[in-house]
């Protein structure tokens, strides 16, 4: 098999992440597909792939499923919402299992790759939600868990940029302005998480070592934003948080 190419996270990369970001809404096949690829090369570089058992939480519909299995991973696709789950095409993804980020259904010290792209703003306790990714990991396993923090541009998703308002207030005014209510709905279905306590969380753990944190879409010269409090909060976007079980 023909080793994979190294990801190059240039400024180019950037650009074309971005731009097809815009499609979100209206070809979503586009957009997961391309950040799908685009993570699993990321991914790479922290874990081999070929042959892994890898849980993807919060999975959905299983774009990122489809790009794990493409690059030798085996599978289990973990999410609490049906409707999520068959959006594509009516089917359940390979390896598709119902169930909660909160109380994963997967034995202790079990899997090789523990993911998540985008889920941990949706979920009430989100240190529940990473202790159980951390739980669920073997020793000398990796845990890849993306979010999108409160206070980025994106951060209150389609109530943006209002949210710097107030999350019930964006979604009040987002209301007023479509006639219904928002997907993410603040309080219910997303929530304000923070880089720095999500930071704070991985460093209190003894079971894990952090191999590396960096603003997802941005380009990785740009990755020493994150050592800065308060601007990192804004200018991320989005974190990857990388860590190591024990």
């Amino acid at each position: 098999m023909k080793p994979p190419a190294a990801h190059r996270a240039d400024l180019a990369r950037s650009v074309r992440l971005f731009q097809a970001f815009r499609l979100e809404q209206s070809d979503p096949d586009f957009f997961y597909g391309m950040l799908a690829e685009d993570t699993v090369g990321q991914l790479r570089a922290y874990a081999d792939l070929a042959g892994a058992v890898v849980v993807d939480v919060g999975g959905g519909a299983g774009y990122f499923a489809d790009a794990l299995g493409r690059a030798g991973a085996r599978i289990v696709c973990v999410d609490c919402d049906a409707g999520e789950m068959s959006a594509r095409g009516g089917a359940m993804p390979a390896g598709g299992v119902m169930g909660s980020a909160l109380e994963l259904p997967i034995r202790t010290g079990t899997v090789d790759v523990c993911f998540s792209s985008n889920v941990l703003e949706h979920v009430p306790r989100p240190f529940t939600m990473a202790g159980e990714m951390l739980r669920v990991t073997r020793p000398g396993g990796t845990v890849f868990l993306s979010f999108t923090n409160w206070l980025s541009p994106w951060g209150g998703h389609e109530t943006s940029p209002w949210h710097y308002l107030g999350g019930r207030r964006a979604a009040l005014r987002y209301e007023r302005r479509h006639g219904r209510r928002p997907k993410n709905v603040f309080g219910e279905s997303m929530f304000a998480v923070s880089i720095g306590e999500m930071l704070r969380w991985a460093r209190r753990q003894s079971e894990a070592e952090i191999l590396d944190v960096m603003p997802r879409y941005l380009p990785r010269w740009a990755k020493g934003v994150v050592r800065v409090p308060g601007v990192r909060e804004i200018v991320t976007w989005n974190l990857v948080l990388v860590l190591r079980k024990r």
